[in-house]
């Protein structure tokens, strides 16, 4: 089996692999080679830094039509990391708007900015540190996770997906309910 990050010049590749490498003792590759993204077994697409950039440099690349291809066609696993993920949706607030690739439904919004927690006390944006995730749904992301573990984040934004049926785990922050992991 083979897992290929999907190498399109953004995102933390190299940790992503090393992560990847440690938790699946899987052979790894990262490639912007399209017979080696068709070739891999699952994919994964990191992205890091401002969502107008990552889908631009993804067209850049001309990697685009490859990951709908993949996501429509091809039917492999395709895990979205960071930013990766959030350009799975249809549309993000970031950057005054972006179109996203609209492989699901639904958006990326801000946090508000004047959010507080249960003690009225004022949360940051963006959110860092470690917080819970509720799992929604069984499915093989959570293999050997157990429900409640904590994640940690680094976010100003988070995944707003329209069908509920699509989100397998949330986690909290002030009054927002943030689909950290989606999927069909």
């Amino acid at each position: 089996m083979t897992i290929a990050v999907i190498d399109y010049g953004m995102g933390n590749l190299h940790s992503v692999a090393k992560a990847l490498e440690h938790v699946t003792h899987e052979n790894v590759i990262i490639t912007r080679d399209p017979r080696r993204i068709l070739g891999a077994t699952r994919l994964v697409l990191p992205g890091q830094g401002a969502i107008r950039d990552c889908v631009g440099e993804l067209e850049r690349t001309e990697l685009r039509g490859l990951v709908d291809d993949v996501l429509t066609r091809q039917a492999k696993p395709l895990l979205g990391i960071c930013v990766g993920q959030q350009m799975l949706m249809e549309r993000s607030e970031e950057n005054g708007g972006v179109d996203c690739l609209g492989f699901f439904q639904g958006s990326v919004d801000r946090f508000p900015a004047n959010m507080r927690d249960a003690q009225e006390q004022r949360l940051k944006v963006p959110h860092m540190g470690w917080n819970l995730v509720n799992q929604h749904h069984d499915h093989p992301l959570w293999a050997g996770i157990d429900n409640h573990e904590h994640f940690y984040f680094v976010h100003s934004y988070y995944v707003n997906a329209a069908d509920d049926a699509q989100v397998f785990g949330t986690t909290q922050y002030g009054s927002v309910s943030a689909h950290v992991a989606i999927g069909r």
